[in-house]
């Protein structure tokens, strides 16, 4: 059972620990919704939300999109970062100011000073879709810290150890709260369990999540 289970949501303002360099920052996103919501829906009139095929033939129940310098991928032949949507051949939208004013405001609350994102993967579930346990290993400097805002509807997030094997606890995430987590804890296993509950008075059945990283 999720802690929050117990003691009802948490507070807009806490700061909860994952691990010893890893955080949930309750809330945090709520002052920047009005600005999120209308930089995502350029960001998906330029390069809309998409479900890409993995290295092993299955297609993602998330879809998703990207902005920033580099915009993350998978196909049949790997996971990997471009400088191009595949789907379009052009640049990915440019990241929002706000959105990298976020990430930089998120990473200093949580220890993580100096971070500067080239990428943002935005991703979209909608009931049912998860995202399996998984490393952010893809990108060429370990040293930068995970930014991930979680916007819509509460989602469980999966936070294991650095082996897939590991226990992973299980973290609600509730709309406008930042999980961070950099340093010793930047390759442990994460993912997100089939999402289910009440829709979202604003955003619906859905829940959008934007993580950004330093990838180059």
């Amino acid at each position: 059972m999720n802690v929050n289970d117990l003691f009802g949501t948490p507070e807009p303002g806490e700061r909860e620990r994952m691990g010893p360099c890893a955080f949930v920052l309750r809330g945090f996103a709520l002052p920047y919704v009005d600005a999120l919501l209308p930089a995502i829906a350029g960001i998906e009139a330029r390069s809309p939300f998409r479900h890409m095929v993995t290295p092993g033939g299955f297609t993602m129940s998330v879809a998703l999109t990207n902005c920033g310098e580099l915009g993350w991928i998978t196909n049949r032949r790997g996971y990997s970062y471009s400088d191009l949507d595949p789907d379009n051949g052009q640049p990915w939208p440019v990241m929002p100011e706000v959105f990298a004013r976020l990430a930089r405001e998120a990473a200093l609350a949580a220890g993580f000073n100096g971070f500067v994102p080239d990428a943002c993967l935005v991703n979209r579930y909608e009931p049912g879709s998860r995202l399996s346990l998984h490393q952010d290993k893809n990108e060429r400097d370990f040293s930068a810290p995970i930014v991930s805002v979680s916007l819509g509807m509460t989602a469980t997030f999966l936070f294991g150890g650095n082996e897939r094997t590991d226990k992973a606890s299980k973290v609600a995430l509730y709309h406008g709260d930042v999980a961070v987590w950099g340093g010793e804890d930047r390759l442990r296993y994460h993912g997100v369990m089939p999402l289910k509950g009440a829709p979202h008075p604003l955003l619906g059945n859905q829940r959008i999540n934007f993580t950004f990283r330093k990838a180059a």
